[in-house]
């Protein structure tokens, strides 16, 4: 562990207490709302704020207010939600950027994957407040997805630049490629066409299903060495976005041999890299897959991983640390970042797990961060 971390194991009930305050207190979230991409802990720094991030955060603040009762999560989560809907949405240009502030003399750029988890992270706070802002601005954000990313093939393009939403081509990064991945940002179509009953979102995100299950089998092989555990961040992203349509023999089949492969190829990785939210996004699948009736838990796996993830939970008297979840390790040493994203997939399955021993877990979809 990083010198200055306890290695004991704590309750779930401590580890949502502890992630409860980090999110609330840590000052990851900035006092509009915002939330930094990380606090890197070696060098005491911030990185800058991500709307994606926020999205994320606000979603996991009204999940924890539904756990707990406690209306600081809902006032946070709400705060959260107006920093997106009032600051960092660009109303002269109509769209979503990736970073808030905006650097000044270096273009704007926005992705496609981000609008989608900002969207569903609107329509979570809408859901749970009937603010009608929150339901108007999700609507626009995913607009901004349909319109914006369009691409001459009939597809979307992964990110634009900002303001003149010119497409910026991909590179070897997964997240510059429109591939498979995309499916969970595009869920915010499928979210939209349950809420409005308007078939064109579930036709926009059937679009995208359709492209992913035709170009997801070349994906993890993308980029070599310690790239393949990132590879198999996104793979998972995919696996989740495929939730929503398990009802179809062959999406569930995909699904099915995507935890095997994703399974088989953490552990391989693992020695060289590991990444904690790879570990808990595993393992919350898992949870939704057997519960879906996709496929049965394995349970000899499914405690590895839960006491994997364990060992990323952080004890440390400084509060900008305690509580929240590292990222990742890089042969047995740990990297120096408290990771709001990784904490929230960690939180998560690592609560999912506690409902599945005292069989209380229901495999609800809009719960899925």
């Amino acid at each position: 562990m990083w010198e200055g971390f306890e290695d004991g194991r704590v309750t779930t009930t401590d580890i949502v207490a502890a992630a409860g305050r980090w999110f609330l207190c840590s000052a990851i979230r900035d006092t509009d709302g915002g939330v930094a991409r990380y606090y890197r802990f070696d060098t005491q720094r911030y990185a800058p704020i991500s709307t994606e991030i926020s999205g994320y955060v606000a979603e996991v603040l009204v999940w924890l207010h539904k756990l707990t009762g406690d209306p600081a999560y809902r006032t946070a989560g709400v705060r959260s939600g107006h920093f997106l809907t009032r600051t960092a949405w660009d109303a002269s240009v109509g769209a979503m950027p990736f970073e808030w502030p905006c650097t000044d003399g270096i273009p704007a750029v926005a992705y496609f994957f981000d609008s989608g988890i900002v969207a569903r992270g609107l329509l979570t706070l809408w859901r749970a407040t009937g603010e009608e802002e929150f339901l108007e601005r999700a609507v626009a954000v995913a607009e901004s997805m349909a319109r914006d990313f369009q691409s001459d093939n009939g597809c979307w393009h992964a990110r634009l630049t900002l303001p003149s939403k010119e497409p910026l081509g991909p590179d070897a990064r997964w997240s510059t490629q429109f591939v498979c991945h995309q499916l969970k940002g595009a869920r915010a179509w499928q979210e939209l066409a349950e809420i409005t009953g308007q078939g064109r979102w579930r036709q926009l995100y059937e679009k995208v299903l359709r492209h992913a299950l035709a170009t997801h089998t070349s994906f993890l092989d993308g980029e070599p060495g310690e790239r393949r555990m990132d590879r198999l961040h996104a793979y998972c992203y995919f696996l989740e976005g495929l939730l929503v349509a398990v009802d179809e023999p062959a999406v569930a089949r995909v699904l099915r041999e995507g935890l095997a492969e994703v399974s088989r190829r953490l552990r391989e990785l693992a020695s060289l890299f590991e990444r904690s939210d790879v570990w808990a996004q595993l393992l919350r699948l898992r949870l939704y897959a057997e519960g879906l009736g996709v496929a049965p838990l394995d349970r000899h796996l499914a405690e590895e991983e839960w006491a994997r993830i364990q060992q990323f939970h952080l004890e440390h008297p400084d509060p900008r640390v305690n509580g929240a979840f590292a990222f990742g390790r890089k042969r047995g040493h740990l990297l120096p970042f408290a990771n709001p994203a990784s904490t929230i997939f960690c939180l998560q399955a690592v609560e999912m797990w506690r409902r599945y021993l005292a069989g209380s877990f229901q495999p609800a979809l809009c719960e899925l961060i």
